[in-house]
C-alpha cells in the first residue's frame, strides 16, 4: 500500500542540515535527477521568472540552488517540507508507529526529485512539476514504481496526478465542498483537512476505505466511498 501526496512550495530553512551531500545519497532516482538539472543547464537567464514565478533576483537563485543540489546538504523530506498540508499533519508530534506508518506509506511526489518517501534526504529546491514539462519527464518512472502495489491512496491535486498513470490499484481521494447543492474542488480550502487526513491515517494504521469514515475534521465526511465533502449552508 502507498500514499501518494503532494510536497509543499514552502521548505524550512534547516539550521543544522545532515552533512551527508545529495550526491552521497544513492537516490533511487538520481539518474533521472540529473536528467532535470541537465536541462536546467540549459535555461537562459531571461527565462527563469517564467519557471520560478518571481522576481528575477529570486528567480535566479532558486536556479542556481537547484543547479548545486548534489553539493548541497540534506535533510529529511518530511521536515524540508511546510506550508499548510505539512502544519496539520504535525509529524514532530506522531508517536513513532504513526511515524513508521508514514514511512513505509508515505510517498511525496516532486517535480525536482520525482517521489520521495518522508526520510528521504534531499536538499533545499524549488520547481514545481508543472514546468518544463517534468509530468512527461517523471510519468513513466513513477508509473513504473507504482505499478505492483496491492494499493494506492492518491491524494495528490490534479498537476501532480499528471506525473503518473494510474492503474487499477489506484483510488483517488479527493476533499470538496457542497454549497446549493452544487460540489466543488475543496482547493486552498481542502489543506489544512487533507494534513489532518494524512495524520488519521497513521494514527490509525489504516489501511482500507471502509475505516475512512471514522474521520471527521471541520466538517468533512466521507461520502459515497469516493470522497470527503463538507456542507455549506448559508
Amino acid at each position: 500500500m502507498k500514499i501518494l501526496i503532494p510536497p509543499s512550495e514552502g521548505k524550512a530553512k534547516i539550521q543544522k542540515p545532515q552533512d551527508i551531500l545529495f550526491k552521497d545519497t544513492n537516490f533511487v532516482f538520481e539518474k533521472y535527477v540529473k536528467q532535470v538539472v541537465r536541462l536546467l543547464n540549459l535555461i537562459d537567464n531571461e527565462d527563469l521568472r517564467s519557471i520560478y514565478g518571481t522576481s528575477q533576483e529570486k528567480s535566479e537563485l532558486f536556479h542556481r540552488q537547484n543547479e548545486d543540489i548534489f553539493k548541497s546538504r540534506c535533510a529529511y523530506a518530511i521536515e524540508r517540507y511546510t506550508g499548510v498540508v505539512y502544519e496539520h499533519l504535525d509529524w514532530s508530534t506522531l508517536n513513532e508507529s504513526g511515524k513508521k506508518y508514514m514511512a513505509d506509506n508515505v510517498l511525496i511526489f516532486s517535480g525536482l526529485f520525482g517521489m520521495t518517501t518522508p526520510l528521504t534526504l534531499i536538499p533545499d529546491y524549488k520547481l514545481k512539476m508543472n514546468v518544463l514539462s517534468l509530468q512527461y519527464h517523471w510519468g513513466p518512472v513513477l508509473t513504473e514504481a507504482l505499478k505492483d502495489e496491492d494499493v494506492i491512496f492518491d491524494l495528490l491535486p490534479q498537476v501532480y496526478r499528471k506525473a503518473y498513470k494510474p492503474g487499477k490499484n489506484v483510488i483517488n481521494v479527493d476533499f470538496k465542498v457542497e454549497k446549493k447543492g452544487k460540489k466543488t474542488a475543496a482547493g486552498h480550502f481542502g489543506k489544512a483537512v487533507k494534513g489532518k487526513f494524512i495524520r488519521f491515517l497513521a494514527e490509525n494504521s489504516i489501511t482500507d476505505t471502509k475505516d475512512f469514515s471514522g474521520f471527521n475534521y471541520d466538517g468533512f465526511k466521507w461520502v459515497d466511498n469516493d470522497h470527503f465533502v463538507k456542507v455549506i449552508n448559508d
